[in-house]
């Protein structure tokens, strides 16, 4: 990255100024000036309520001066405190990039600009990629600061109720229904609930498991997180500097506990929704809850969908594992290795978890054989995984999320394809040895590495923690999964009649698509107005995923923490936006 120029600062605020001059009086001569001529513009919320990137300066041209008439943003201005403008290299393109603040007649937002200079107008500098963010409504602000709760309704009142009466009335929900339901109370849901509650809108999270954090807490026993602490924060509540650079399951589990008392957030555990369905006219929802063994109903008016992108566990049919005598466990319900200590194990999935797993079993002691169904690729946990983090290491966390937030989808790929590559060669010792033992790699849909697998598919890849060698080295052994004949009572008969002798299999399968738990949940109408859920789609992001879908009420949140500490908070705009009446329901 090149160091920051007074040049910088100074072609940034020209194209600021020129910018707002050519939205003001609808000069769209001006504007076409100022783009280049393969540009990009990102909007999140602030102009057109919704998700979308358009790419090249026609697209732009068309599509954002009837926006900016309707929404008519103003004060563009460089962003005190905020990163100054400077030279950098994204995407393989170097670049002026700036951070800046925006108006519009209902909000106030963020966004950055990226300049490049035209070759075919003498090199004068023109919008690359242009990120305008909606980040609050005016006259909604979040509760925090200046703007805090201040405590009146307890503090002075000696013969009323204290802060704990009213936090107990306010969770049991005896007299009301949330406004909002949250299905989930794992990194999603508490996400979502946090922006929430700092937007006032009463909500409530249910979870089916005993405790806050469980879904966490009752993994693999060796799990860890992958990515490192700095990019996992939660909303508002950032994780002492004290912790571990990659975090242990149970650390985050109790961490939960904390957020949520902390953030004051309403949580019913041991709680299953059931079901519901939508009533178009009054715009609200009937829910069916099973709380301590009784029924419940509610009627709120939103349903986020926060489950994960490990939602119904996918148990694929297997020739002949009903005829199997040990024990066959779904990835989802494997705990500890010790409790195979001597035994004969097979995994079956090459993933993260499989990987783990396998790894897990080896260490205490058992007999490992992993099956692979599929090329997966492979990158070191250290640098390799990292690399596409690498913005994360400077700066601070909310410019880096934006910056993440502003790169459209074309060009992320193509960073990423650069990460993978640098990747590809870090690694290349590892992954030589890993092809001459048979194991099968790819590096992703057009090469693009790990993180386009997770945003396209939700897996397909691992983070090399040491397994990787150990198959190097055969002590934990390898087959094809295509090579297996049937299962037998006492294991896996290979097509060359040999038989992998096994008292445990895994199945490191991962999981169904979420349009499945839809259709569960709500029934198959609202599976199909919602349509295909997670991937990118022709609107370049993510399906139905942080924005309406096209069942009104349901909302869906998903993936790692960094991704749902971001997309929590345009959730969020948008649910108290309808709430208020600046976007219909």
């Amino acid at each position: 990255m090149l160091d920051r120029t007074d040049d910088s600062s100074v072609a940034a605020d020209t194209w600021l100024a020129q910018f707002e001059e050519a939205l003001a009086r609808a000069d769209d001569a001006l504007l076409h000036q100022l783009f280049h001529p393969d540009s990009y513009w990102r909007d999140v919320l602030a102009l057109s309520w919704n998700l979308q990137t358009l790419n090249g300066r026609e697209a732009i041209l068309k599509t954002l001066p009837p926006l900016a008439r309707e929404m008519t943003p103003s004060s563009f201005a460089i962003a005190p405190g905020r990163a100054a403008p400077r030279k950098v290299m994204r995407a393989g393109t170097n670049a002026i990039e700036a951070i800046f603040n925006f108006e519009t007649k209902v909000g106030r937002g963020n966004g950055i600009i990226r300049l490049i200079p035209d070759e075919d107008d003498g090199n004068r500098l023109k919008a690359w990629t242009l990120l305008t963010e909606l980040v609050e409504l005016k006259g909604f602000e979040e509760q925090l600061g200046v703007n805090r709760p201040r405590g009146n309704a307890y503090s002075r009142d000696f013969r009323g109720p204290n802060w704990l009466d009213l936090r107990k009335a306010s969770a049991e929900y005896a007299d009301r229904d949330p406004a909002v339901l949250v299905i989930g109370g794992g990194q999603s849901g508490l996400s979502i609930a946090a922006r929430l509650k700092q937007l006032n809108v009463d909500t409530l999270i249910v979870d089916r498991e005993k405790r806050i954090g469980d879904n966490w807490r009752k993994r693999y026993h060796a799990l860890t997180l992958h990515n490192q602490v700095q990019v996992n924060h939660l909303p508002y509540l950032h994780f002492p500097p004290n912790w571990p650079t990659y975090i242990p399951k149970d650390k985050l589990a109790n961490w939960f506990e904390t957020y949520v008392e902390a953030m004051e957030l309403n949580f019913w555990t041991e709680t299953e929704f059931e079901g519901g369905s939508y009533d178009e006219k009054e715009g609200r929802w009937t829910v069916t809850l099973r709380r301590a063994g009784e029924e419940k109903r509610m009627h709120p008016r939103h349903v986020v969908l926060a489950t994960g992108v490990s939602g119904i566990p996918n148990v694929p049919e297997i020739p002949g594992l009903k005829n199997f005598a040990g024990k066959v466990l779904h990835s989802s319900r494997y705990d500890d290795g010790e409790n195979w200590k001597g035994k004969r194990a097979i995994v079956i999935g090459t993933g993260n978890s499989g990987h783990d797993i396998a790894q897990d079993l080896y260490s205490s002691g058992a007999d490992v054989t992993l099956f692979q169904r599929s090329s997966t690729l492979v990158v070191s946990i250290e640098p390799s995984a990292q690399l596409v983090y690498a913005p994360y290491n400077e700066g601070t966390l909310e410019d880096n999320d934006l910056i993440a937030v502003s790169m459209p989808l074309k060009l992320a790929r193509r960073s990423h394809a650069l990460t993978a590559e640098k990747s590809k060669t870090l690694d290349q010792e590892l992954l030589d040895g890993l092809e001459r033992v048979g194991f099968k790699l790819d590096f992703g849909e057009d090469n693009t590495g790990w993180q386009f697998k997770y945003l396209t598919r939700g897996g397909g890849y691992y983070f090399n923690v040491g397994c990787s060698d150990l198959i190097v080295k055969g002590d934990i052994a390898l087959k094809q999964f295509s090579d297996l004949d049937t299962f037998t009572a006492d294991g896996a008969r290979m097509k060359d009649g040999e038989t992998v002798k096994a008292d445990l299999v895994v199945l490191a399968t991962g999981y169904r698509r979420q349009e499945e738990l839809v259709r569960k949940l709500f029934g198959e109408t609202v599976e199909k107005r919602v349509g295909t859920i997670w991937g990118f789609g022709e609107a370049q992001e993510l399906r139905n995923m942080y924005t309406r879908t096209g069942q009104p009420g349901l909302w869906l949140i998903a993936g790692g923490l960094a991704q749902c500490r971001i997309g929590s908070k345009h959730l969020a705009l948008q649910i108290k936006a309808i709430e208020e009446g600046l976007l219909p329901r």
